[in-house]
């Protein structure tokens, strides 16, 4: 059975078929499927979603040496902007709207988490912990949001959230110790 729906003039599909199992001809077929997979980490049969957090580790050094910390804030706002895009492209391929492969979202998320936590490695564990406990957990709002918005942004949306959680409680932290 596939159900399709309208929002905002693209036409989502969602099948209770299983998912296609992308690969790395899937990845390569499109620069939307590349940088939705996290340049391919987003294939790691174990833990996509941990492996695309870790590849945000190579993108945040890059764009540390790279930018100056107000042209690192508008890069991060146009992956965001781009990772909608991204993600619903996959997604609209792949028949499933968030599939566990789409893991630019961890990615810029934790870019944004790495850039707001002090420069150390302990902090970068901790912010890395965090991060991925929220993303897993999805307290309120980020489960009832991500139940509810089944496109790009709504991908997106859900790890940006996760990456506030995880600020404020490093934050906190931070303030305790």
């Amino acid at each position: 059975m596939v159900k399709r729906w309208r929002w905002r003039g693209q036409v989502l599909t969602i099948s209770a078929e299983a998912p296609q199992q992308p690969s790395w001809r899937f990845v390569l077929s499109h620069p939307a499927h590349f940088f939705a997979f996290g340049f391919g980490s987003g294939l790691s049969p174990a833990a996509p979603g941990t492996a695309g957090t870790l590849a945000a580790f190579p993108v945040f050094w890059l764009m540390q040496r790279l930018l100056e910390p107000a042209a690192f804030l508008a890069v991060l706002a146009l992956m965001f902007a781009l990772g909608v895009w991204f993600c619903a492209k996959a997604g609209r391929s792949l028949g499933v709207a968030d599939h566990g492969g789409i893991v630019w979202d961890e990615i810029v998320a934790f870019v944004a988490v790495l850039f707001y936590l002090p420069a150390t490695p302990l902090w970068w564990l901790a912010g890395f912990a965090l991060f991925r406990l929220f993303d897993i957990w999805k307290p309120f709002p980020i489960g009832y949001l991500d139940a509810r918005l089944k496109n790009g942004f709504g991908v997106m949306l859900d790890d940006a959230l996760a990456a506030l959680y995880a600020l404020i409680v490093a934050r906190g932290l931070s303030w305790l110790l």
